[in-house]
């Protein structure tokens, strides 16, 4: 039997049903899990909507678990391994749509372009060079919190705006041309523009912390794609408030859906909520992936897309 725990899209749900007779777990009553959790093999679900240690324990006969989104901290990955339980996510079909995102975010910030945008609608464009000047983008310094499959798309795409590129990570990756910081706070500091695509979860919760903050400084940007609690958001108020950061870029935010009044009215300041991935092709391709790993397990047992060590 396939559990759904959640809705994952109009394709992947359709595929769900039409192939794999899948259980609704929303449509059901309370004791549905009480009662057939034991005839659970497989799983679909999402990062949103995860699958922690007592999912996996109401269901002692899971096989394979199969989750839409390239996160994993609400997956218990450790859980399913330690019983031989298969994970997989739906990494690469995402990450060129992230980092697209990325970049528009820093260059809407440099450029001050959302501001820009406000000045022309509210009828203040009177005069031309009225407006105030912005930042430079090309030949800057570009550092990147975690050169992952997304940290090295952001990259690629630093090198065509001829920018010099370091990143810092848990280790340097071999064969990686851009300078492995082994410090963030000296990453920080070197660079103009801090793009966060690591990792979430309580390994990295406020890595980007007051004192990294301090490092990037009064001319320096951060951009946020990866997740808002890799962010320590008060410290980010608290400089953006003071001056002493140059402005962010957020996709992502702690204890989001919303945003803080603070950050709302801050006019260096870019929002977006939580799309680094909604693309129409983009969400395609994530739902067909879910299905594909569910698929394949069936099929012989392994996943295109699991979860590594």
């Amino acid at each position: 039997m396939l559990l759904q725990i959640a809705s994952i899209g109009l394709l992947a749900d359709r595929l769900l049903t039409e192939e794999f007779d899948a259980v609704r777990l929303w449509e059901q009553p309370d004791a549905w899990l009480t009662r057939h959790g034991a005839e659970v093999e497989l799983v679909a679900t999402s990062v949103r909507a995860g699958c922690g240690p007592e999912m996996l324990a109401a269901l002692p006969r899971l096989r394979a678990i199969s989750s839409w989104g390239v996160g994993h901290e609400t997956l218990d990955v450790a859980g399913a391994r330690a019983r031989g339980i298969g994970v997989a996510t739906t990494p690469e079909v995402l990450d060129d749509c992230v980092a697209d995102l990325a970049w528009g975010l820093l260059m809407a910030v440099a450029r001050r372009i959302p501001a820009a945008d406000r000045h022309v609608r509210a009828g203040e464009w009177t005069e031309v060079g009225r407006f105030p000047l912005s930042t430079k983008v090309s030949g800057k310094r570009l550092g990147v919190l975690g050169l992952g499959r997304i940290g090295a798309a952001i990259a690629r795409r630093g090198e065509g705006f001829a920018m010099e590129v370091r990143y810092h990570g848990r280790g340097p990756k071999p064969g990686v041309a851009h300078g492995f910081e082994p410090s963030l706070r000296e990453l920080a500091a070197w660079c103009d523009f801090l793009v966060v695509a690591c990792e979430g979860g309580p390994a990295t919760r406020h890595l980007v912390s007051a004192e990294v903050l301090e490092a990037l400084g009064p001319g320096g940007i951060l951009v946020n794609i990866a997740r808002g609690s890799v962010v320590d958001q008060a410290a980010l108020i608290a400089a953006l408030e003071a001056g002493r950061l140059g402005g962010a870029g957020l996709d992502v935010l702690e204890n989001e859906p919303g945003a803080p009044l603070a950050l709302r009215r801050c006019d260096n300041v870019v929002l977006t909520p939580h799309v680094g991935s909604a693309t129409h092709e983009t969400r395609e391709a994530m739902e067909r992936l879910v299905v594909d790993n569910l698929r394949a397990f069936r099929r012989d047992g392994t996943l295109l897309t699991p979860v590594r060590a």
